[in-house]
């Protein structure tokens, strides 16, 4: 095992000892082939994997583990009471309550008397601001209540809509199930410029959401401070609700009405169900990253890129298949499209309706058919001991190394595409600064440009020297639909602190948390490199493990499963390396109680840390953490060898079988003299699964025993 970590990329650790071998690999795309394994481990090219999968499934795998998860209820009835017979716990706060309807607003029949209590007690905590000093007040502002679990979603619904009704200074949020209020600081900032009776109107007003509606403020003859009133509602809710000002009598107010366009009044669930269409389909993909597939679709079905649900992020530099899911549009205009999509490199195949869309980690892996070219023994160094320059020497450093990753797997890191492309900027520094809440800072790394004069760099170029965020939308490439997006955003709400936010909430949900995964991948990267290089390969007192239940199946990653090693288990071996996990930072997670756990501490308090909620409220992202395995291990590994001596004839390079929708029209990525050294030297074509959130790349460079 190497000890040298390189913190910037990823860190050069290792788990086995051979020599490993040098190779190239994506000389060609078809070189690096992915295909997803659906929930039911088939194949999504597979006519055996096309049947619908979409409505709720028992066994979905965990996205950031690969565990099985905990069967999820089915719910019969809107009555909370249908969960008592289920394996998942009701908190006993919301035990006795059945779900009313949503025109009810009595907490005492939605929430019962006790947790009702709770809350009027909560409220008047949270209005007795005197005598209380700055620091007192921001600390007050910043608690939160538990109302209990909600498992049934009318039933949350119910929850949220009372509580704000009846107190809409408050803010209601689903941690689900869990449903939690805290003082809502929009309504605090209009507070200070309306009547506080005003304010609670108009929150009222909002929360409705009655089409046809609308609010007038009291007369206001302050010119300023009407302004002051505009540009709050224009910066907080312009995306539902446009403001004028009138003159009626003499005195002149505000009226607020409803955008015609704004969201419509909640209907019931059964009534959505009906109308929504949800279209499936399996995308080929070449050359493209996931995200840009999903914005150019999105672009030419004039839908948005949030409609599109998928089970993971696929390699850019490769051929990759994968479900997805569309929402609002017809398989049959799906199909019209096709031909359209087909020239930016994307194919669409088995397309049909579902009941749903799709969920991410909703898979059970991926399976790799990849070829590693130009095979050659490692220049002679202390790392690499010299040998004989020969074939069947190279024959026996491959099987050494494939079989011996085979047996013990891999060290499981995040690999170099979860950071980015970026060279001068990555993707894990825009989500520092994203857990820092400076907004600014994250928007300008976002678009710090790449060396060279591209369109993309010179538009990115010209927004951090001028801040002119309209001219630089008209030099943006039409491909980018990130940089357009929030360029669009800042043009409308000004380059600040909240115009800043406003830009990264313009982003859906998956693309706004990228970012923030990606820091927290690094720090899991390093853990795992630290974690090997300082207590070695056997199990420690204070490491995390899985527990097993009586089945001998792992059980979910939620924090009571997460066992402690004690200082017996670790001296009679009870636990393997391969059942030891790393937490990945976020507000859930225990961490280690060795010095591991240390560790964690003093690497998030160097990047400012120490004590930060792992949320970000301004752009709605919560980061709970999660566990992941140390190690991981390739399934159903098959290789074959091809070259001068292996007995195949096999002088050609050695093309692999794929998928027949695979068809490449693309140019190698080497010269001709490059073609012809390939065909005189050996060729090894790999076949394995990973289970989801690992990489090949990583289980590739543990063979080779250095970067592909």
């Amino acid at each position: 095992m190497k000890g040298d970590c390189d913190v910037v990329n990823v860190p050069i650790c290792f788990i086995s000892n051979h020599e490993g071998f040098d190779g190239s690999i994506k000389n060609f795309t078809r070189d690096f082939v992915v295909t997803e394994l659906d929930i039911n481990g088939l194949l999504v090219t597979k006519p055996t994997a096309i049947l619908d999968v979409f409505p709720r499934i028992s066994n979905a795998i965990s996205p950031c583990t690969g565990r099985n998860r905990e069967p999820v209820p089915e719910f019969k009835s809107n009555s909370i009471s249908a969960t008592q017979d289920t394996d998942v716990p009701v908190d006993d706060k919301s035990r006795d309550v059945t779900s009313p309807s949503l025109d009810n607003f009595d907490l005492k029949v939605i929430l019962g008397q006790l947790v009702s209590e709770e809350l009027e007690q909560f409220v008047v905590t949270l209005k007795d601001e005197s005598g209380l000093r700055g620091d007192e007040v921001e600390k007050l502002v910043n608690q939160d209540l538990s109302l209990g679990s909600f498992p049934d979603k009318h039933h949350r619904a119910c929850v949220h809509r009372a509580v704000r009704h009846n107190f809409p200074f408050l803010m209601t949020v689903t941690i689900q199930p869990e449903i939690r209020v805290r003082g809502d600081p929009d309504y605090r900032e209009l507070s200070r410029l309306v009547t506080e009776m005003e304010a609670e109107d108009f929150f009222r007003f909002i929360n409705a959401k009655e089409q046809g509606s609308s609010y007038t403020f009291r007369p206001d003859h302050d010119k300023e401070h009407r302004t002051a009133v505009h540009h709050f509602l224009s910066r907080r809710f312009g995306k539902l609700v446009e403001t004028k000002s009138f003159c009626e009598q003499g005195e002149t107010a505000i009226s607020v009405r409803l955008r015609e366009r704004g969201r419509p009044k909640k209907r019931k669930a059964e009534d959505c169900k009906k109308e929504e269409v949800y279209t499936a389909f399996t995308l080929c993909k070449e050359n493209l990253e996931t995200l840009e597939a999903i914005s150019y679709m999105a672009a030419t079905l004039g839908v948005l890129p949030s409609d599109f649900t998928y089970c993971g992020i696929k390699d850019k530099r490769a051929i990759t298949y994968q479900s997805m899911v569309v929402k609002k549009v017809s398989p049959q205009r799906l199909k019209e499209k096709t031909a359209e999509f087909e020239k930016r490199g994307m194919r669409l195949s088995h397309v049909r309706s579902v009941s749903e869309p799709l969920r991410l980690g909703q898979l059970q892996g991926n399976h790799f058919d990849l070829v590693v070219r130009d095979l050659r023994p490692h220049k002679a160094s202390d790392t690499h001991p010299s040998g004989p320059d020969t074939p069947s020497h190279l024959a026996v450093l491959v099987q050494q190394a494939v079989e011996n990753v085979k047996a013990r797997g891999f060290v499981n890191y995040y690999g170099p595409q979860r950071f980015g492309t970026g060279q001068n900027v990555r993707s894990d520094q825009v989500g520092l600064a994203l857990l820092k809440e400076d907004m600014v800072s994250a928007v300008h790394l976002f678009f710090t440009p790449e060396e060279g004069d591209d369109p993309q760099s010179r538009a990115k170029r010209h927004f951090l020297q001028t801040g002119d965020a309209k001219e630089s939308l008209a030099l943006m490439p039409l491909s980018k639909a990130r940089e357009r997006l929030m360029l669009r955003a800042l043009h409308r709400y000004g380059t600040g602190a909240d115009g800043c936010a406003q830009a990264w909430l313009s982003l859906p949900h998956g693309m706004r948390v990228f970012s923030l995964h990606a820091y927290c991948s690094r720090v899991w990267n390093e853990a795992v490199a630290h974690r090997l290089s300082s207590l070695g390969h056997l199990v420690r007192q204070g490491d995390l493990v899985w527990v097993q239940d009586h089945q001998g199946g792992t059980v979910d990653s939620n924090l009571p499963q997460i066992h402690v090693v004690t200082s017996e288990e670790e001296k009679d071996g009870v636990y393997t390396l391969e059942q030891v996990v790393l937490p990945m930072p976020g507000n859930t997670v225990r961490y280690p109680g060795n010095a591991m756990g240390t560790w964690y501490k003093e690497r998030l308090a160097s990047d400012g840390l120490e004590n930060c909620p792992f949320r970000v409220s301004a752009l709605k992202l919560n980061l709970p953490g999660c566990y992941r395995p140390l190690l991981a291990c390739p399934r159903n590994l098959t290789y074959r060898l091809q070259g001068p001596t292996t007995g195949d004839g096999g002088r050609e390079g050695g093309a692999a079988s794929y998928s027949g929708e695979a068809k490449s029209e693309e140019k190698p990525n080497c010269t001709s003299s490059k073609m012809k050294q390939d065909a005189d030297s050996l060729t090894l074509t790999l076949n394995f699964d990973l289970e989801s959130s690992c990489y090949a790349t990583v289980c590739l460079r543990e063979i080779m025993k250095c970067d592909p």
